[in-house]
């Protein structure tokens, strides 16, 4: 089965270059796929996905490699995975270029091979499905690098603790006052008895 088209994507051509070669981001574009494990980074991956056709459903566990890659435009991947009773071998390339107003104009072509048990129940059905799929594919892969992300609220900064008085000092005990005669001024000493 072959499948091509071309999307414009409103982003310069090194940011969906970027998208487009992260198997993680890409995965969550992708209809079906539940893991993506990175097996060399920038080269292979494996991934598991869910694909139904029609009543016949399968989970693929498979392998792919970027087999060609010519940053930021161009890039082929090559991928082979197993379901019970089935297999997939899909050689997909891309192309990018330069769109008016700073967009990325992307040229991609898919061939897909699927044999076994889904190949003979779901003949009919693969190319419209697939069609279907890649469409919701690219659709997100747009709203995903057109939409910037959403600002990360900043953590709200506690109010500062209210500062507490301390309490109040005790008063100095209470001084009884003292006598007058004692606060008096002396008098002049008494003059010494006569002799």
């Amino acid at each position: 089965m072959h499948l091509e088209g071309t999307t414009t994507i409103k982003a310069p051509r090194q940011t969906v270059w970027e998208f487009l070669t992260d198997p993680n981001r890409v995965a969550q574009c992708a209809p079906g796929v539940e893991t993506v494990e990175i097996i060399e980074p920038g080269k292979k991956f494996q991934a598991t996905a869910a694909i139904g056709f029609g009543s016949v459903k399968a989970r693929f566990k498979g392998d792919a490699e970027f087999v060609e890659m010519d940053p930021p435009n161009r890039a082929t991947i090559k991928a082979h995975g197993n379901a019970p009773g089935s297999a997939a071998d899909v050689l997909s390339a891309m192309q990018l270029a330069d769109a008016p107003d700073g967009a990325t104009e992307l040229k991609w072509t898919a061939d897909v091979t699927v044999v076994g048990q889904i190949a003979s129940l779901a003949a009919r059905m693969m190319t419209p499905v697939s069609q279907k799929l890649t469409g919701l594919f690219f659709d997100e892969v747009r709203k995903r690098i057109e939409t910037p992300p959403a600002p990360v609220p900043a953590e709200p900064v506690p109010a500062p603790a209210p500062v507490e008085a301390p309490p109040p000092a005790e008063a100095p005990p209470a001084v009884p006052p003292a006598p007058a005669a004692l606060l008096a001024p002396a008098a002049d000493p008494p003059p010494p008895p006569a002799a």
